[in-house]
């Protein structure tokens, strides 16, 4: 086999697994609206680089007609592990940067990723799906202030640990009880004066199918980068997420 179709072949099994992984980045881990605020363009940018590039290219460099059958299979096997390295180094990564929560909290909803939250402040939540980390996607919840604890308290509480609201579940509640609070500093989606034209002309779709009802924007904030979510005021969940800075 010479080296252009050992390439080859190669290449046609990578694209395989990426195209499985990433239906399972984009239906599963990282699902719609919630892709691209998530991060997940970056983590395909990781994938690719990893599974297609690395070992087709160094399979089309080593293979040899001439080179002896042993050397050859030695060679392919070491291209083998180090693809399998680097394809684990970047599951590793997205299995941290997968959001597992989507919390509605004040006035606005945050992303919480797996890397965020640790495995003590998980088994302080009160409901089970409060202590784990999902893996089918994000699970909506909310988050309230304990009502036997000053506001005042709590703020130099969260100042000494670092860690907001969002991410303790322990005052996690679910999505229903916090989210009718949250909807009350929804605004039109006129008020997005940071939209581009593109995106105006997005919204005036997405508004235009979904006739019975006037959606609303709220801020949805992953670390420090907040996005802009369009909610429906009936069933009061996101249905798109645009990098607009609400």
């Amino acid at each position: 086999m010479n080296r252009w179709k050992a390439a080859a072949v190669h290449l046609s099994i990578s694209i395989v697994l990426t195209v499985l992984m990433l239906a399972w980045l984009y239906f599963i881990w990282f699902p719609s609206p919630y892709f691209s605020a998530a991060g997940a363009n970056r983590l395909i940018l990781l994938l690719l680089g990893v599974d297609i590039c690395i070992g087709p290219l160094l399979t089309l460099l080593v293979v040899n007609r001439h080179k002896a059958r042993k050397l050859l299979r030695l060679d392919l096997t070491v291209i083998g592990i180090l693809q399998i390295a680097a394809l684990s180094y970047g599951v590793h990564v997205i299995t941290d940067a997968r959001p597992v929560f989507i919390v509605a909290e004040v006035d606005r909803l945050v992303m919480v990723s797996a890397q965020q939250l640790s495995d003590a402040d998980l088994a302080k939540g009160d409901r089970p799906e409060f202590r784990k980390r999902s893996l089918n996607g994000p699970v909506l919840v909310g988050a309230l202030t304990p009502k036997d604890v000053s506001l005042g308290d709590f703020a130099l509480k969260v100042m000494q640990t670092g860690k907001d609201i969002d991410r303790l579940p322990q005052y996690y509640v679910t999505y229903d009880q916090a989210i009718d609070a949250v909807m009350k500093h929804a605004r039109p989606l006129a008020s997005l004066k940071n939209a581009t034209d593109s995106q105006r002309a997005y919204l005036r779709r997405l508004q235009a199918s979904e006739p019975s009802q006037t959606l609303l924007a709220l801020p949805l904030q992953r670390e420090d980068t907040t996005y802009t979510a369009i909610m429906s005021p009936v069933t009061k969940r996101p249905i798109a997420v645009l990098p607009i800075d609400a």
